[in-house]
Protein backbone atom coordinates (compact mmCIF):
# COMPACT_ATOMS: atom_id res chain seq x y z
CA UNK A 1 0.00 0.00 0.00
CA UNK A 2 1.16 3.31 -1.15
CA UNK A 3 1.61 6.05 1.33
CA UNK A 4 0.47 9.53 -0.01
CA UNK A 5 2.11 12.67 1.47
CA UNK A 6 -0.51 14.30 3.99
CA UNK A 7 -2.26 17.69 2.30
CA UNK A 8 -0.47 20.84 3.16
CA UNK A 9 -1.77 22.23 5.79
CA UNK A 10 -3.82 25.99 4.57
CA UNK A 11 -3.70 28.76 6.99
CA UNK A 12 -6.83 31.12 7.37
CA UNK A 13 -6.65 34.16 4.84
CA UNK A 14 -6.09 36.22 8.53
CA UNK A 15 -2.73 33.99 9.48
CA UNK A 16 -1.63 34.63 6.14
CA UNK A 17 -2.15 38.31 6.16
CA UNK A 18 -0.65 38.41 9.83
CA UNK A 19 2.63 36.60 8.01
CA UNK A 20 2.92 38.86 5.81
CA UNK A 21 2.71 41.82 7.78
CA UNK A 22 5.40 40.43 10.19
CA UNK A 23 7.63 39.92 6.73
CA UNK A 24 7.43 43.28 6.31
CA UNK A 25 7.86 44.24 9.55
CA UNK A 26 11.01 42.35 10.09
CA UNK A 27 12.46 43.79 6.77
CA UNK A 28 11.53 47.29 7.57
CA UNK A 29 13.25 46.84 10.96
CA UNK A 30 16.17 45.63 9.53
CA UNK A 31 16.71 48.60 6.75
CA UNK A 32 16.43 50.65 9.65
CA UNK A 33 18.86 49.37 11.94
CA UNK A 34 21.47 48.67 8.68
CA UNK A 35 20.88 52.38 7.32
CA UNK A 36 21.13 55.50 9.32
CA UNK A 37 19.12 57.91 9.48
CA UNK A 38 19.75 61.63 8.19
CA UNK A 39 20.42 64.79 9.60
CA UNK A 40 17.64 67.01 8.35
CA UNK A 41 20.42 69.67 7.38
CA UNK A 42 21.08 67.01 4.17
CA UNK A 43 18.04 66.88 2.85
CA UNK A 44 18.20 69.91 0.44
CA UNK A 45 21.51 68.14 -0.92
CA UNK A 46 19.88 64.80 -1.16
CA UNK A 47 17.14 66.49 -3.49
CA UNK A 48 19.33 68.48 -5.76
CA UNK A 49 20.60 65.12 -6.61
CA UNK A 50 17.46 63.34 -7.33
CA UNK A 51 16.12 65.69 -8.94
CA UNK A 52 19.15 66.32 -11.15
CA UNK A 53 18.99 62.69 -11.98
CA UNK A 54 15.06 63.14 -12.81
CA UNK A 55 15.82 66.02 -15.03
CA UNK A 56 18.04 64.27 -17.21
CA UNK A 57 16.33 61.08 -17.19
CA UNK A 58 17.31 60.24 -20.39
CA UNK A 59 20.96 61.48 -20.37
CA UNK A 60 22.46 58.11 -18.32
CA UNK A 61 25.60 60.57 -17.66
CA UNK A 62 23.53 63.06 -15.99
CA UNK A 63 20.96 60.83 -14.22
CA UNK A 64 23.51 58.72 -12.85
CA UNK A 65 26.09 62.05 -11.79
CA UNK A 66 22.55 63.07 -9.92
CA UNK A 67 22.06 59.69 -8.10
CA UNK A 68 25.61 59.65 -7.24
CA UNK A 69 25.67 63.08 -5.80
CA UNK A 70 22.28 62.48 -3.62
CA UNK A 71 23.94 59.25 -2.61
CA UNK A 72 27.05 60.33 -1.70
CA UNK A 73 25.31 63.38 0.64
CA UNK A 74 23.18 61.48 1.82
CA UNK A 75 25.69 58.80 3.06
CA UNK A 76 28.32 62.17 4.35
CA UNK A 77 24.79 63.27 6.55
CA UNK A 78 23.79 59.87 8.13
CA UNK A 79 22.96 60.14 11.71
CA UNK A 80 23.68 56.88 13.19
CA UNK A 81 21.84 56.13 16.37
CA UNK A 82 24.27 55.51 19.55
CA UNK A 83 24.22 54.25 23.29
CA UNK A 84 25.74 56.92 25.64
CA UNK A 85 27.76 55.12 28.67
CA UNK A 86 25.21 54.87 31.38
CA UNK A 87 28.04 55.64 34.70
CA UNK A 88 27.57 58.80 36.02
CA UNK A 89 30.80 61.30 35.82
CA UNK A 90 32.77 60.66 32.16
CA UNK A 91 32.66 62.77 29.27
CA UNK A 92 32.06 60.99 25.84
CA UNK A 93 33.44 62.15 22.30
CA UNK A 94 31.30 64.58 20.74
CA UNK A 95 31.79 62.70 16.95
CA UNK A 96 33.75 60.25 15.05
CA UNK A 97 37.25 60.45 13.97
CA UNK A 98 40.62 60.50 15.30
CA UNK A 99 41.89 61.92 18.27
CA UNK A 100 44.76 64.27 17.17
CA UNK A 101 45.67 66.52 20.17
CA UNK A 102 45.39 65.97 23.57
CA UNK A 103 47.24 68.81 25.58
CA UNK A 104 46.13 71.80 28.13
CA UNK A 105 45.16 75.14 26.39
CA UNK A 106 43.27 77.95 27.37
CA UNK A 107 39.14 78.12 26.51
CA UNK A 108 37.66 80.00 23.42
CA UNK A 109 38.05 83.66 24.64
CA UNK A 110 34.53 84.50 23.46
CA UNK A 111 33.12 82.32 26.14
CA UNK A 112 34.21 84.63 29.12
CA UNK A 113 35.43 81.83 31.15
CA UNK A 114 39.25 82.53 33.35
CA UNK A 115 42.38 82.43 31.90
CA UNK A 116 43.78 79.42 32.71
CA UNK A 117 44.50 76.12 30.81
CA UNK A 118 41.97 73.52 30.39
CA UNK A 119 42.47 70.10 29.34
CA UNK A 120 41.88 69.47 25.88
CA UNK A 121 40.84 66.94 23.15
CA UNK A 122 40.82 67.13 19.98
CA UNK A 123 38.94 64.93 17.28
CA UNK A 124 39.78 65.30 13.62
CA UNK A 125 36.77 64.41 11.05
CA UNK A 126 37.72 62.96 7.55
CA UNK A 127 35.03 63.13 5.02
CA UNK A 128 34.22 59.10 5.31
CA UNK A 129 33.30 60.04 9.26
CA UNK A 130 29.29 60.38 10.00
CA UNK A 131 29.63 64.61 10.82
CA UNK A 132 26.82 65.05 13.19
CA UNK A 133 27.59 66.30 16.70
CA UNK A 134 26.70 64.57 19.60
CA UNK A 135 26.60 66.46 23.85
CA UNK A 136 29.50 65.28 25.39
CA UNK A 137 27.77 65.44 29.21
CA UNK A 138 24.39 66.31 30.28
CA UNK A 139 22.87 69.08 31.79
CA UNK A 140 22.24 72.69 31.13
CA UNK A 141 23.56 74.94 27.62
CA UNK A 142 24.88 78.21 29.34
CA UNK A 143 26.17 79.59 26.80
CA UNK A 144 26.20 79.17 22.62
CA UNK A 145 28.78 81.39 20.96
CA UNK A 146 29.61 81.82 17.11
CA UNK A 147 32.91 83.39 15.75
CA UNK A 148 33.65 84.23 11.98
CA UNK A 149 37.04 82.75 10.59
CA UNK A 150 39.14 81.14 7.75
CA UNK A 151 38.50 77.85 6.57
CA UNK A 152 42.05 76.36 6.48
CA UNK A 153 43.31 72.77 7.37
CA UNK A 154 40.87 71.53 10.71
CA UNK A 155 44.00 69.00 11.83
CA UNK A 156 46.54 72.10 12.00
CA UNK A 157 46.96 73.09 15.25
CA UNK A 158 46.30 77.31 14.62
CA UNK A 159 43.23 76.53 12.92
CA UNK A 160 42.04 76.76 16.88
CA UNK A 161 42.70 80.28 16.79
CA UNK A 162 41.91 80.99 13.20
CA UNK A 163 39.21 79.22 11.80
CA UNK A 164 35.56 79.94 11.85
CA UNK A 165 34.42 78.46 15.34
CA UNK A 166 30.91 77.31 17.77
CA UNK A 167 31.27 77.12 20.96
CA UNK A 168 29.00 75.69 23.06
CA UNK A 169 29.44 76.10 27.20
CA UNK A 170 27.66 73.33 29.00
CA UNK A 171 27.16 72.83 32.93
CA UNK A 172 26.67 69.03 34.52
CA UNK A 173 24.43 68.84 37.24
CA UNK A 174 27.69 68.19 39.36
CA UNK A 175 28.48 72.34 38.53
CA UNK A 176 31.43 71.03 36.26
CA UNK A 177 31.57 73.22 32.86
CA UNK A 178 32.80 71.38 29.73
CA UNK A 179 32.84 73.42 26.27
CA UNK A 180 32.69 71.59 22.88
CA UNK A 181 34.15 73.86 20.07
CA UNK A 182 32.97 73.22 16.23
CA UNK A 183 35.57 74.24 14.11
CA UNK A 184 35.18 74.62 10.57
CA UNK A 185 37.76 72.98 7.72
CA UNK A 186 39.12 73.52 4.49
CA UNK A 187 35.73 72.03 2.75
CA UNK A 188 33.26 73.28 5.42
CA UNK A 189 31.14 76.67 4.79
CA UNK A 190 28.50 76.49 7.28
CA UNK A 191 28.62 75.32 10.94
CA UNK A 192 25.18 74.01 12.07
CA UNK A 193 23.81 73.84 15.84
CA UNK A 194 20.73 72.96 17.33
CA UNK A 195 21.21 74.32 21.66
CA UNK A 196 20.68 77.24 22.65
CA UNK A 197 21.59 78.34 26.14
CA UNK A 198 18.99 77.79 28.60
CA UNK A 199 18.15 73.95 27.10
CA UNK A 200 18.18 70.80 28.60
CA UNK A 201 20.22 68.42 27.39
CA UNK A 202 21.35 64.91 27.94
CA UNK A 203 24.80 63.45 27.15
CA UNK A 204 24.72 62.18 23.65
CA UNK A 205 22.05 63.97 22.27
CA UNK A 206 23.03 64.94 18.67
CA UNK A 207 23.15 68.89 18.63
CA UNK A 208 24.67 69.78 15.46
CA UNK A 209 26.89 68.93 12.61
CA UNK A 210 29.81 71.16 10.38
CA UNK A 211 29.79 70.70 6.24
CA UNK A 212 31.93 69.17 5.05
CA UNK A 213 35.14 68.08 6.82
CA UNK A 214 35.93 69.59 10.48
CA UNK A 215 37.50 69.17 13.84
CA UNK A 216 36.00 69.01 17.49
CA UNK A 217 37.47 70.20 20.10
CA UNK A 218 36.43 69.22 23.94
CA UNK A 219 37.64 71.51 26.82
CA UNK A 220 37.25 70.10 30.66
CA UNK A 221 37.73 70.82 33.96
CA UNK A 222 40.96 71.06 35.87
CA UNK A 223 41.54 67.72 37.22
CA UNK A 224 39.91 65.98 34.90
CA UNK A 225 41.43 62.56 34.14
CA UNK A 226 41.96 62.40 30.24
CA UNK A 227 41.47 58.81 29.35
CA UNK A 228 42.72 58.76 25.12
CA UNK A 229 45.86 59.86 23.03
CA UNK A 230 46.47 61.03 19.86
CA UNK A 231 46.49 58.88 17.04
CA UNK A 232 43.40 56.25 18.62
CA UNK A 233 39.83 56.48 16.78
CA UNK A 234 36.95 57.84 18.86
CA UNK A 235 33.24 56.86 18.38
CA UNK A 236 30.95 59.75 18.93
CA UNK A 237 28.67 59.55 21.75
CA UNK A 238 30.13 55.86 22.89
CA UNK A 239 33.90 56.50 23.27
CA UNK A 240 34.55 57.70 27.15
CA UNK A 241 37.22 60.58 27.08
CA UNK A 242 37.50 61.32 30.46
CA UNK A 243 36.56 60.82 33.90
CA UNK A 244 35.61 64.69 35.41
CA UNK A 245 37.17 65.55 38.77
Amino acid sequence: MVRRPPAELKRHPDEQVASGETQATRLIGLVRSTIPPMHPAGLPFVSAGLATAAVGRRHPLVRNAGLAAAGACAFFFRNPARVPPQRPGVVVAPADGQFTIVDAVLPPAELGLPAEPMPRVSIFLSLFNAHVQWLPVGGEVVAVRHRRGRHGAADRARSTVENERNSVLLRTPDEHQVVAVQIAGVLARRIVCDVQAGDKVSMGDTYGLIRFGSRLDTYLPPGSDVLVAAGQRAVGAETVIAELP
